[in-house]
């Protein structure tokens, strides 16, 4: 009754912008979670890679607690030691000169895209303002994110969408340099397509197309919202690549929890964007950034990140042996599942039924289970998963 309730209310006054699963989570504790009835889930979804630490941490919990009874929010008019010791420790710990804080990652990047306008505008004038994005890939649900975005399904309803956006084949030197033309100022990717299908990216082709870009003063954006914060066994995914982006984006992960996006950029860049010409009430939230603070702590050093990418291997060592899988797609503990038979959505349905949190990407069922995920918390899961598999034939 205690579930109908919930479901009842949220049907009848909240927006339907989501195909949500029937079930209403109340607690949970590392990569476990339990619902209003006391069931109990494996979640390998961690609220589409934003739980980092899991359910609860209890430095977390104690982080956040300690500074909303301190001081829970300020103007962005005055100055936060939380906010000013996170930029820091991402600063050092990246390369980069400089952050702006926001609260999601569409929001991120949208930022990312006024820095690379407004850059060519000071420098070439109002004309250089085109950014080319990649086929497949996903960065966001605003107007503007959502022209970005290089899926056409995503492309409808909302006209006009926001001009200056083309898009190249992933992959392809040379789909991207046709793209390009005297109007670009940018190319905006993720080095792994998350929503698009857990592509990941070739290290020669994004070698290739920063060098390219750098050798022309086309400005990298590289989208880390999915990819950043240990997700692929490195801090963040472009260290896998030898590469280091003129522009960064990172959200989900790095609040543990709590709403948080984050664009970075580098030397360059660090004086293009002045008072007035970007801002937000909630960026640089202290509360947020507390918590941030902590997964920083916890999660920027290599015996973590060694683990994360333990992990991987053995949870993809674990699902190739399931007779219903075909292929694993796979970057630290970023992981995409190929399958032999069945609709991925329809299995994840019966997955979330027998006790998994999963969910999909395109015709992939997808995993991005919490970093702290034990190695008895994988084996439940896969054999969960295993279970849905077999019935699902």
């Amino acid at each position: 009754m205690i579930f109908l309730n919930t479901k009842e209310k949220d049907l009848k006054y909240i927006m339907h912008t989501y195909g949500r699963y029937d079930v209403a989570l109340k607690s949970g504790k590392g990569a476990t979670a339990f619902d209003e009835n006391g069931k109990k889930y494996i979640d390998v979804s961690s609220g589409i890679g934003v739980n980092s630490l899991g359910y609860c941490d209890d430095g977390w919990v104690n982080a956040v607690s300690k500074q909303a009874g301190t001081i829970q929010h300020m103007s962005n008019y005055f100055y936060s030691e939380q906010a000013s010791n996170l930029a820091e420790k991402l600063c050092c710990l990246t390369g980069l000169a400089k952050v702006c804080f926001g609260n999601s990652g569409a929001e991120a990047n949208e930022c990312a895209i006024k820095i690379a306008r407004k850059y060519s505008f000071d420098k070439y004038g109002a004309d250089r303002s085109e950014i080319i994005t990649l086929k497949n890939s996903f960065h966001g649900r605003t107007v503007t994110t959502l022209s970005a975005t290089g899926q056409d399904n995503f492309h409808n309803y909302f006209f006009p969408f926001t001009p200056g956006f083309v898009y190249a084949e992933a992959n392809n030197m040379d789909s991207l340099k046709k793209a390009v033309t005297d109007k670009t100022c940018a190319v905006m990717f993720e080095l792994i397509q998350g929503e698009g299908g857990v592509n990941i990216l070739d290290k020669d082709y994004v070698q290739s197309l920063v060098k390219f870009c750098n050798d022309n003063d086309i400005l990298v954006i590289i989208d880390e919202v999915q990819t950043g914060v240990g997700r692929t066994g490195k801090l963040f995914a472009h260290q896998n690549y030898d590469i280091v982006p003129d522009l960064m984006t990172v959200a989900k992960g790095i609040g543990g929890g709590l709403p948080m996006g984050i664009c970075m950029c580098s030397d360059k860049l660090k004086d293009v964007m002045t008072p007035s010409t970007h801002g937000t009430t909630f960026g640089a939230n202290p509360v947020v950034c507390a918590g941030a603070n902590y997964v920083l702590d916890k999660i920027a050093n290599d015996e973590f990140l060694n683990e994360v990418n333990k992990k991987g291997e053995y949870l993809e060592e674990k699902l190739l042996k399931l007779e219903e899988i075909k292929g694993v797609r796979r970057m630290g503990l970023m992981v995409g599942i190929e399958l032999k038979n069945g609709n991925a959505h329809d299995i994840a349905v019966k997955c979330v039924e027998n006790g998994l949190l999963i969910i999909t990407a395109k015709d992939l069922l997808r995993m991005l289970p919490p970093l702290v995920i034990t190695y008895e918390e994988i084996d439940e899961a896969v054999q969960l998963l295993e279970k849905t598999l077999k019935e699902s034939i």
